[in-house]
């Protein structure tokens, strides 16, 4: 049986074909990376939010990441028991949690960024810089657009009861 070349392939100007094909490559080239992460890749977005403080609230970060209430507070309780974030209350309001980095959150989160580069040049190794660019550039604009426009009518939330699932 002769093997089909990826752009000989009918699917390969699906738009649904793609981004599997490029989500697979890219799980596969960070999987590794990520294992030392409670949670995995979902624990690395926690944590490097948590690092920015973009998201504050415990809420506000489960709903940007589209992440079942529930869920978070497993992969919370996760990354606080590992004594990479803290949960603290926020001035704002008392019934909140605030959701900060340690230092040895952002310790990994360094030790890790330079490995995710990397990772990342392999799964754009087929597009020169400027490419890279462009591409990285329309990727988070229709990645912002669905997230504030498809998502807003009804996100289609991670509801797996342990948090390496999601």
């Amino acid at each position: 049986m002769t093997a089909v070349k990826p752009d000989s392939c009918t699917l390969s100007s699906d738009l649904g074909w793609s981004l599997g094909v490029l989500s697979r490559s890219y799980g596969k080239a960070v999987s590794a990376i990520f294992a030392d992460v409670p949670g995995g890749a979902r624990g690395y977005q926690v944590l490097a939010a948590a690092a920015r403080d973009e998201h504050g609230s415990q809420l506000a970060l489960a709903q940007h990441l589209g992440v079942d209430r529930t869920v978070m507070t497993y992969l919370l309780d996760s990354l606080a028991e590992a004594g990479l974030i803290e949960r603290r209350p926020d001035p704002a309001d008392r019934r909140a949690r605030r959701i900060v980095a340690t230092a040895p959150g952002r310790a990994l989160l360094d030790g890790l960024g330079e490995r995710l580069r990397a990772a990342e040049d392999q799964v754009l190794a087929g597009l020169d810089d400027e490419d890279r660019q462009s591409f990285r550039a329309l990727l988070q604009r229709v990645a912002v657009h669905a997230a504030t426009t498809v998502d807003a009518a009804g996100p289609q939330q991670c509801t797996e009861p342990a948090p390496g699932n999601c």
